[in-house]
């Protein structure tokens, strides 16, 4: 397809084809009004558009890219393996080693099974906790995202927050009955909820870090307390690291808060910008899983060796560069400058940043969960994001997820960041 469509072109036509033009709700822009761009290319920190402009791209397909667009290990890793060709249905060498990376890598994981999506990984990690405690209850927290399973859509963050949608039709009133929702970094809340029903909760999902409601650390002790009640109880912990995993260090938020989660669920950047998704943990409850086990779960693209090439090319760069600490200086320096300027402009602002991810409110700070962060002007956000658009600079178009860096990024992007940044708030 060529490159020189102009947008308005694609997105009249996108409207007549696809659903609101788009095949993930939150890139509609609906929530920062305009209407999107169409991506060209990408190479490194950076985007071009249909119509040819450049933008410095925090999104980085919401999270894998840690190196960049087209890393040069990435790419030159999947165009070796397609030339061996695309999938096959049968196992590869390539899924066997990144298992082997990542249960090297990741404290809490003795198994892995890959899968094609977060979402995918997750309805599995559900679908074993009910199996391996014979109990139904998931507890998870307001304004996590954990794909679109029908278990999940209950007070979740991300596209769904972005588009005012608190829970989604279609969803069977008894299974949304079996979740119960609580803020994150409550853990008097937890306890509360395990006094009164704890025998009944299969297991409690967690970010460990709530990256799909802007960013949100865990207060200390929040994690560790999770770890010992639903030990206490019999429930398993299960941790969402689709986002934080190799995003907050090279183990995952379980190697950075020193927690082992029974199971956990990853996605992003372990497929180096291919979709992929996994499962992992304990090898007891692992084999649960046929055809080792009774719990059914399959998928023709699962592993598929693409994904499994990038991914392999993008872990082994992580782990011999190491570059989080880097990463986490240019975050929080990010972070610094967005807030300085909107406190120039006279406008309430807050912010952090973790590893590879960080986030601002446009409110006053600090946030400690979903409930806090919805008092952000999200008005004030959408004219922000629309000019610094205007001006090459692509954040995430809702005020509601997490921004993410890059090793591609110079500190020279992120000085003309904050320098749009504050042009954009002046106009």
């Amino acid at each position: 397809m060529s490159s020189t469509v102009s947008v308005d072109s694609l997105w009249t036509r996108a409207l007549r084809v696809l659903p609101g033009g788009v095949d993930s709700p939150v890139r509609s822009f609906r929530s920062v009004g305009g209407q999107p761009f169409f991506v060209a290319r990408g190479d490194g920190a950076y985007l071009w558009d249909t119509d040819g402009r450049r933008y410095i791209d925090y999104v980085l397909s919401w999270g894998p890219l840690i190196l960049g667009h087209a890393h040069p290990a990435v790419v030159a890793a999947v165009a070796a393996q397609l030339e061996r060709g695309t999938s096959y249905g049968a196992p590869t060498p390539g899924e066997v080693e990144l298992a082997e990376r990542i249960i090297q890598l990741m404290p809490g994981i003795e198994m892995v099974r890959f899968v094609n999506s977060g979402t995918e990984a997750t309805m599995t990690a559900l679908r074993l906790a009910r199996a391996a405690t014979r109990r139904e209850r998931l507890v998870k927290f307001t304004g996590a995202y954990h794909g679109h399973a029908d278990s999940f859509l209950v007070a979740a963050g991300s596209g769904v927050a972005t588009l005012g949608l608190p829970d989604s039709p279609g969803v069977p009133a008894a299974l949304a009955a079996l979740t119960s929702v609580v803020p994150f970094n409550d853990l008097t809340a937890v306890e509360d909820l395990f006094r009164r029903s704890g025998d009944s909760v299969a297991a409690v999902i967690v970010e460990p870090v709530l990256g799909n409601a802007g960013l949100i650390l865990p207060q200390p002790g929040f994690l560790e307390g999770l770890r010992r009640v639903t030990r206490a109880h019999g429930s398993l912990l299960i941790f969402d690291e689709v986002m934080t995993g190799f995003r907050v260090a090279m183990g995952g938020a379980q190697a950075r808060y020193g927690i082992e989660p029974d199971l956990t669920t990853l996605g992003k950047v372990i497929g180096g910008g291919l979709p992929v998704g996994a499962v992992g943990g304990r090898r007891d409850l692992m084999e649960r899983l046929a055809p080792s086990g009774p719990v059914y779960q399959a998928g023709t693209l699962s592993g598929n060796p693409l994904a499994m090439a990038a991914g392999c090319a993008q872990l082994d760069v992580l782990a011999e560069t190491n570059p989080f600490p880097a990463l986490e200086r240019r975050a929080e320096r990010l972070v610094s400058g967005l807030v300085h300027a909107f406190h120039g402009a006279g406008l309430p602002a807050t912010g952090c940043a973790v590893g590879s991810m960080w986030g601002v409110y446009l409110r006053e700070g600090p946030v400690h969960n979903f409930e806090e962060a919805k008092q952000s002007d999200v008005q004030a956000f959408a004219r922000f994001h629309r000019a610094c658009l205007d001006r090459g600079v692509f954040f995430a178009p809702s005020p509601f997820e997490a921004g993410f860096v890059a090793t591609a990024h110079t500190d020279q992007d992120i000085d003309a960041t904050i320098a749009a940044a504050r042009a954009a708030l002046a106009s």
